[in-house]
């Protein structure tokens, strides 16, 4: 038995919204798998970082394509999040292939939201049964990636390529954290960078709030609405305006 025919592999799971607006298109079944490989300052699940935990479930593919196909009536795809889809590969790919199988879940949309840090290994397990990618970039400069993330982004402008060379990257999300990566000559680096690795990607601009972010990140201030329409115009400067979206 392969990994992509594993029903009773199991994964570590932080928690399910059965249905959810804002992690892909459509109404989507969203896992949030528990374990991450950054230590984001803005996280905003920071619950879900550590692998080990008290309050994460572990769970088989048959039980989560089983609810899946409960609820596809309803559903226009499901994504995996986290946490980082990534550090559970082998889960996730076994997942999506059941799900592409069973005739009452093929024709939801399998999406990843990951934060890119991962090897080309990974993606080739995961590109064949994925539909698209939304990936998020935290910073262009190594150094400011550093200071968000605790690591720095080779890998994450290298899953950017390759997911873009795959056709599978379905959007780009960058999230601007003041007094990190919101100066001017980022934000217009970060527009210029993305354009030119991934044109005709959407790109999904979000201001930092300190709803569930730990204590250490609630002392950031939240950008007004003017700001991040300032962020936008920066951005916009290279990414063309039907592409952006600001939230």
């Amino acid at each position: 038995m392969t990994v992509l025919h594993a029903p009773s592999l199991t994964g570590l799971v932080a928690d399910v919204v059965p249905f959810s607006w804002v992690d892909g298109p459509g109404n989507r079944y969203t896992v949030f798998l528990q374990g991450c490989n950054l230590n984001c300052l803005a996280c905003h699940n920071p619950h879900t970082i550590p692998r080990l935990t008290r309050r994460a479930r572990t769970v088989t593919v048959r039980e989560l394509v089983d609810d899946v196909a409960r609820l596809a009536p309803f559903l226009a795809g499901v994504t995996t999040s986290g946490g980082e889809a990534t550090q559970q590969p082998e889960f996730v790919a076994a997942f999506f292939a059941a799900l592409g199988e069973q005739p009452a879940t093929a024709a939801l949309t399998r999406f990843i939201d990951s934060n890119g840090m991962t090897d080309d290994a990974t993606w080739d397990l995961l590109l064949p049964v994925t539909d698209g990618v939304m990936l998020d970039v935290k910073a262009v400069d190594p150094e400011r990636h550093r200071r968000l993330t605790g690591s720095t982004n080779e890998r994450v402008l290298a899953s950017l390529d390759r997911l873009h060379a795959a056709g599978r990257l379905a959007q780009l999300r960058l999230l601007v954290v003041p007094g990190f990566n919101d100066s001017p000559d980022e934000l217009r680096r970060t527009g210029a960078y993305l354009t030119a690795h991934a044109p005709g990607v959407p790109v999904q601009l979000t201001g930092s709030r300190p709803h569930g972010v730990r204590s250490t990140a609630r002392r950031i201030p939240e950008p007004t609405g003017a700001q991040r329409q300032a962020y936008a115009a920066l951005v916009a400067e290279s990414v063309p305006a039907e592409l952006l979206t600001v939230v």
